[in-house]
């Protein structure tokens, strides 16, 4: 059945191309959190690799919201390791031997660079007259900025 949901076809290709993105971004961002909980190391391990574990789980809702939002507009969520590794814009991570700064250093810098995309994913859902995803957005922008706040002030 055809989609009738108020906003163009060309409109949710547009959102939904930048939420693939997303998707992709996040799911690295989730494989290094992931990474840093499983090899963090050091006298501050035990609440590190609580923290980290934290952070994972939140990520792990909003992989699932990202996804769901995809569908929602129409298009097939990408469900592949490879069109994730194809699509991803922030960097792999600290990689497991790295110390417990550089593994926080690293999460912090994924997390501002996902911020920083989520502003211009909001002018597309705006430009396609797509309200909901606009929202979405701003949400995504208040749990990355509040991820990003709590992950800086373990460099502190």
């Amino acid at each position: 059945m055809k989609l009738n949901i108020g906003i163009s076809e060309k409109g949710r290709k547009s959102v939904s191309a930048v939420l693939a993105q997303l998707l992709a971004d996040e799911v690295a961002l989730y494989i290094a959190t992931r990474g840093a909980h499983w090899n963090v190391v050091g006298p501050n391990f035990g609440p590190l690799h609580s923290f980290f574990e934290s952070q994972y789980e939140a990520l792990d809702d909003i992989l699932d919201d990202v996804a769901e939002r995809i569908r929602a507009l129409g298009a097939t969520a990408p469900a592949s390791v490879g069109a994730y590794a194809k699509a991803k814009s922030i960097d792999d991570g600290a990689g497991s031997e790295a110390s417990a700064a550089k593994m926080i250093e690293s999460l912090l810098k994924a997390h501002e660079a996902i911020i920083r995309n989520l502003r211009k994913y909001e002018d597309v859902a705006d430009d396609a007259e797509d309200a909901g995803s606009e929202d979405f957005f701003v949400s995504l922008i208040e749990q990355h900025e509040k991820m990003a706040w709590m992950l800086r002030a373990h460099l502190q």
